[in-house]
């Protein structure tokens, strides 16, 4: 049985973020120990906000993702713009653990994305097997280049040339269908989302500084519907306990102390 208070604490809850009741159980289940999804659910009867208003907006049939080992990195780069100047900012997010990673770079380059692609093999405490990227500049070379006399002098692209050296599969998406890379897409537009979209910034600095904390508060602190509840940190940590081999390193050293 729930309090008044913690009733309350519900029903303004739901009535201001109108999350479905699986999700609302998720983010008050910390607050709220006692809460379980039948007593949520005849208390959000009581009030009668049991059901979600109806959206306008027709919902997108999405294919879900054949099962893949943890490893499976999906790497895409977006454009973020103050009156001061503009940001590249670099993102990776693993398809199974959703374990993210930002950085930022003044040009969208090979040599940029190869770096990115170094650091991102050094960031994930498991072995990498499979990379997936646009099109872009920084991540492929023209389709006319991909072959022929010009591959064979010039060679692999720079950030193939990373993949290659760490024994690691980079796929591309189809041509004009950025889609392909959504789980990518999708964390680009939440950082958006939580950071230019809401905020004002003074400087570039203020900007990446929000932005890189946001990115930790999430990979250890956002508890995630697809990862049933759990953290990126704990998703990796019990797919360490599950089986350690693909793992460099003990995930528990990725715990942000306060020198970090």
């Amino acid at each position: 049985m729930l309090s008044a208070a913690e009733e309350a604490l519900v029903v303004e809850f739901r009535r201001r973020t109108l999350l479905p009741l699986d999700d609302v159980l998720g983010c008050l289940k910390g607050n709220i120990p006692k809460l379980t999804r039948s007593n949520l659910h005849r208390c959000l009867e009581r009030h009668g906000i049991s059901r979600l208003p109806e959206s306008a907006e027709k919902t997108s049939k999405r294919g879900r993702f054949a099962p893949t080992p943890i490893g499976y990195v999906h790497i895409d780069v977006c454009e973020l713009r103050l009156a001061e100047g503009k940001l590249n900012m670099f993102l990776a997010i693993d398809r199974v653990s959703k374990f993210t990673l930002v950085e930022f770079h003044e040009t969208v380059r090979k040599q940029d994305g190869a770096a990115f692609m170094r650091n991102v093999v050094t960031a994930f405490p498991y072995r990498l097997h499979t990379v997936l990227t646009d099109n872009g500049m920084a991540f492929a070379d023209l389709p006319k280049n991909r072959g022929g006399a010009t591959r064979t002098w010039l060679g692999p692209h720079l950030f193939d040339r990373v993949c290659i050296e760490h024994h690691i599969e980079h796929k591309l998406t189809k041509p004009y269908h950025p889609w392909t890379n959504g789980q990518a897409e999708r964390m680009n537009r939440t950082i958006k989302d939580a950071t230019v979209k809401v905020f004002h910034y003074p400087s570039l600095v203020s900007l990446k500084a929000h932005i890189l904390a946001f990115v930790a508060a999430y990979n250890f602190g956002k508890h995630l519907k697809a990862l049933r509840w759990q953290t990126p940190f704990e998703a990796i940590c019990h797919a360490w306990t599950k089986d350690p081999a693909p793992f460099k390193i003990e995930p528990r050293h990725l715990i942000p102390g306060p020198n970090t």
